[in-house]
């Protein structure tokens, strides 16, 4: 691949992209895959520290002996090409936010196509849905900065003229760094739908994580900013239970969307906060938190709220959580 720059195809929806370039003023250059071997030991499987839908990630420290990095190894035998690889450079590079994980560089060499990411201490949000630690002030917290990069990409960053549509929002592709600042990660199912599109949508081969995968977007294969909305209000209600979609799949039998239904049909909404930060949780809070994260799984896209419209209300729970409103 030419190093000067990278022409970028994205041919989903005929997009044309800007030039991924290397300049003299660009600190996110291209890196060898010897410097990446380096870093990580070879891919050692000690330093394996995960996997994303498209390859495996490795921890390591590039040699300035300052910056420890995540290198993402894709998978090219799950046919991930050039594509799947040009497509996440473009939105890393091309929709800088502060809630968005930061791209460090690049590597396709002899067959390998690296991305190479920052490394965020605390790791992903599932490992801590159920730790006390977390109280209700740092998961809205986490919630809000979701909101704000779910608001940036749908809105097509700052004078961008294409959204970003996620289309795997879950707590394993939220990074939380040492103080729980949560930034959004694995751009390797993301798609660019052009902000003037009239039809608001793309139809692609429908994939995504069970049990986060909006409904219409498995029966249709329309995918929406929308679609992006009702994961994301799957992930706040996890947040809120302290249990993931998963584990009360096993557990009741069906994916948290049908077991909040039957929740709040029932009126028993109280029951599905996470008992150890029951206590903590102010009234008006919740209900705030409760009623936006419901509208969000709505079954009618048209009356899902938007990112922006999550935000609001995320920030008003947040206000009467601090100010102690009952």
């Amino acid at each position: 691949m030419d190093e000067v720059g990278l022409l970028l195809l994205i041919t989903d929806f005929g997009l044309l992209s800007a030039n991924f370039r290397k300049d003299k003023n660009n600190d996110k250059p291209k890196l060898s895959l010897e410097d990446i071997k380096l870093a990580t030991q070879n891919f050692h499987d000690d330093n394996c520290i995960g996997a994303e839908g498209d390859g495996k990630l490795y921890k390591g420290n590039l040699q300035d002996g300052v910056n420890t990095i995540v290198a993402k190894r894709l998978d090219t035998s799950l046919g991930q090409g050039e594509k799947q690889f040009l497509s996440q450079l473009q939105i890393l590079w091309e929709y800088k936010h502060e809630n968005v994980i930061v791209l460090v560089g690049y590597c396709d060499e002899h067959d390998e196509k690296i991305i190479v990411y920052e490394h965020v201490s605390r790791r992903s949000l599932d490992k801590y849905l159920n730790d006390v630690f977390l109280t209700w002030e740092k998961r809205l917290n986490i919630c809000i900065d979701v909101a704000r990069a779910l608001d940036f990409l749908h809105g097509g960053g700052l004078g961008k003229q294409a959204k970003v549509i996620h289309r795997d929002i879950k707590p394993t592709n939220i990074l939380l760094n040492h103080d729980w600042k949560a930034k959004l990660a694995d751009f390797g199912l993301s798609l660019l739908s052009p902000i003037t599109q009239e039809t608001d949508y793309v139809i692609d081969h429908v994939c995504g994580t069970p049990g986060y995968s909006d409904p219409l977007y498995k029966k249709s294969g329309f995918i929406t900013a929308e679609s992006d909305i009702y994961s994301f209000g799957v992930v706040m209600f996890e947040i809120l239970c302290g249990r993931s979609t998963s584990a009360i799949h096993e557990d009741e039998g069906h994916h948290l969307p049908d077991f909040i239904k039957n929740k709040f049909e029932q009126g028993k909404q109280d029951e599905l906060v996470f008992e150890q930060i029951m206590e903590q949780i102010m009234p008006k809070s919740l209900i705030t938190f409760q009623e936006i994260a419901y509208k969000c799984l709505h079954h009618e896209r048209e009356k899902r709220p938007t990112a922006n419209e999550v935000l609001l209300q995320l920030n008003k729970a947040l206000e009467f959580q601090v100010s102690k409103l009952s």
